[in-house]
């Protein structure tokens, strides 16, 4: 959620900013809904006071002031039911059109229409040329035993699978290694409810936009996350935090759920788009400084790229353009690893920055010393990984001549010390 004095100051920029996130938001109407309700609290707040001073006064007088303060009690009383009702009228219109305003994106941002428009910072890594006909993630999983797709989807449904065997172990390597690597810089980790409160989803940005794409428990009011980033950012939402608290920051391992809804095409194709999947997550929640959140937006996208590096996948970093970015977010990288099999570069990983979008709308806030007063945090929240998307890249770019694949030195560990999966016990 945006302050609404910045928008009052100057409500060209959040009407630049949603045509440039391509994001409805009837700010013009907002601006009028607020004027009216500004004027009916104010009128409120007046009427309150003249109550107060009337009842005072009254026990001190005689007739006929009496009767005259008594008279305008009563209109007073009559006008105040009439003030309320505008407000209570008012009141939710002003927050549902508050909740579509898009945060304006930073300077630097590219202005583009969709993701084909994001624009390429670099490269890293070597992109593996092969010397053999090379097979897409599905035949080696198949093939070596790995991956069930067609039970999966007998079971549960298009775009679900069974990984079993290695696959199994090599996709909790990937997130266990994650974690690891998470905790060793200094992140909290976190075992998260999967089952969010209407509050915490739009606290976090997710609602009003993104109900299509959720599985909601209508019967219990909850919805499963789509990714860790809710419950995380969300832990400590309604408190007032100490300064010296600050930074928090945490990584959580959890499944993740999406109807991903309207994808098609190659998309749909074994585990690129799926509606299960296990994702490790990192969220820093800072001071409200625009140099700190700058800093950490850096920090948290190198952790993701220092987990590729130890995978040994190439990649590359796109700075995401205004209208590939979400209501809240200022600045946002994506990292695209390489997959053989879909001959490009695709996501894996997003590391956004929000300033204070989500904190306003959580009401998450600390205690600043120097300023004496209550101020809202800043938060941020990138990938560490998400897998089986990562096993594409992963399998497809260790595979060998024989079929076998080669798992990463830094995987081993997690699987026994194994170095190759060749579906031979």
């Amino acid at each position: 959620m945006i302050d609404i004095r910045k928008l009052r100051e100057n409500p060209d920029v959040y009407i630049q900013a949603a045509q440039d996130k391509r994001i409805a938001a009837d700010i013009p109407r907002l601006l009028e809904v607020e004027a009216a309700l500004s004027t009916q609290k104010r009128q409120q707040q007046d009427i309150a006071t003249e109550k107060n001073s009337i009842g005072k006064a009254i026990p001190r007088l005689d007739e006929p002031e009496k009767s005259i303060k008594l008279q305008r009690l009563k209109e007073l009383k009559n006008n105040e039911i009439l003030i309320n009702e505008n407000i209570r009228r008012l009141q939710p219109e002003f927050d549902a059109l508050m909740l579509e305003v898009p945060q304006p994106a930073d300077a630097e941002v590219p202005v583009g229409k969709d993701d084909t428009e994001n624009v390429e910072l670099r490269k890293e890594g070597e992109v593996r040329q092969f010397d053999f006909e090379p097979k897409d993630h599905v035949e080696l999983g198949v093939a070596l035993d790995m991956i069930d797709i067609e039970r999966g989807v007998k079971l549960a449904g298009t775009r679900n699978y069974f990984l079993k065997g290695d696959g199994a172990l090599l996709h909790w390597a990937v997130l266990r290694f994650a974690v690891d690597f998470m905790v060793q810089r200094g992140y909290v980790p976190m075992s998260v409810p999967l089952l969010m409160r209407n509050e915490a989803m739009q606290g976090t940005g997710y609602y009003p936009g993104s109900e299509e794409q959720t599985y909601r428990m209508e019967r219990d009011d909850l919805s499963l996350v789509g990714t860790a980033e809710v419950p995380l950012t969300a832990y400590r939402m309604g408190e007032i935090l100490d300064e010296r608290e600050l930074p928090l920051k945490f990584v959580a391992l959890s499944s993740c759920f999406r109807r991903e809804a309207g994808a098609a095409g190659k998309d749909t194709y074994g585990l690129y788009r799926i509606h299960q999947f296990d994702k490790v997550e990192q969220v820093i929640v800072c001071p409200n400084s625009d140099e700190q959140s700058a800093q950490f937006h850096e920090e948290i996208q190198a952790n993701s790229e220092g987990v590729m590096q130890a995978l040994g996948l190439p990649y590359r970093v796109v700075a995401v353009c205004t209208g590939d970015l979400g209501r809240g977010q200022a600045k946002k990288y994506d990292i695209e690893a390489w997959m053989p099999s879909r001959g490009n570069y695709c996501e894996t990983h997003s590391a956004s920055k929000f300033y204070d979008f989500q904190a306003r709308r959580m009401n998450l806030r600390y205690k600043d010393a120097q300023a004496k007063k209550n101020l809202f945090c800043h938060t941020l929240n990138n990938t560490v990984i998400a897998s089986p998307r990562v096993l594409i890249p992963l399998m497809e770019l260790y595979q060998n001549a024989d079929g076998s694949i080669t798992v990463p030195d830094v995987l081993r560990p997690y699987m026994g010390g194994k170095e190759k999966i060749s579906g031979q016990s």
